[in-house]
C-alpha cells in the first residue's frame, strides 16, 4: 500500500472535509430523497435521481478522502530543516524575467493549491526544486511556456 505524503495541516483540512460531508451533506442529500420520493412515481422524477447521484458522488468522495487518510504519512513540517528544498519546505524564488517575487510551499498532492502558494510534490515547479539550495537557478517547463527562477530563501515553519 502507498503511503501518501501530507503535512499536518493538510491532514486536519482533509479530515474536516470527511466530517461535513458525512454531518452536513449526508443528512441534507438523505432529506432531498425523502422529499422527491414523496412527490410519487419515481420513474420519471428528476429531483430523486438528481438526489440519488448527488448521495454517489457524496459517498464516493468520502471513500476516497478516507483512503487517502488511512494512507496518509503525516510529516511534521517544523521539526524539518536543512539547507536544500524537500517536502515541507517554503520556498522564496524569484523570476529571472520579471524579477517577480513568488513564494511556495511542497505539500502532498492532495493538499495543493497554487492559488495559497501550495504546490504538489510531483508537480513540475516542486520536481525542479527538490534537492537544490538558496542561489540556485531552476528551469521549470509550465503549461504558459518556460520560466526561469532563482531561490532566495528556503524555510522550514
Amino acid at each position: 500500500m502507498e503511503r501518501i505524503p501530507m503535512t499536518a495541516e493538510g491532514y486536519k483540512s482533509l479530515d474536516e472535509e470527511i466530517r461535513f460531508l458525512k454531518s452536513v451533506e449526508r443528512p441534507r442529500i438523505i432529506k432531498a430523497i425523502a422529499e422527491a420520493r414523496a412527490h410519487g412515481d419515481l420513474s420519471e422524477n428528476a429531483e430523486y435521481h438528481a438526489a440519488k447521484e448527488q448521495q454517489g458522488l457524496n459517498e464516493s468522495r468520502v471513500l476516497e478522502l478516507e483512503d487517502k487518510l488511512s494512507r496518509a504519512e503525516v510529516i511534521d513540517v517544523s521539526k524539518l530543516s536543512g539547507s536544500t528544498v524537500k517536502f515541507g519546505a517554503r520556498v522564496t524564488l524569484v523570476d529571472e524575467d520579471t524579477e517577480e517575487e513568488v513564494k511556495y510551499q511542497i505539500v502532498g498532492e492532495m493538499e495543493a493549491d497554487v492559488k495559497k502558494g501550495r504546490v504538489g510534490i510531483t508537480s513540475p515547479i516542486a520536481r525542479a526544486l527538490i534537492g537544490k539550495s538558496v542561489g540556485d537557478s531552476v528551469e521549470v517547463n509550465t503549461p504558459g511556456g518556460g520560466k526561469s527562477y532563482e531561490i532566495l530563501k528556503i524555510e522550514f515553519k
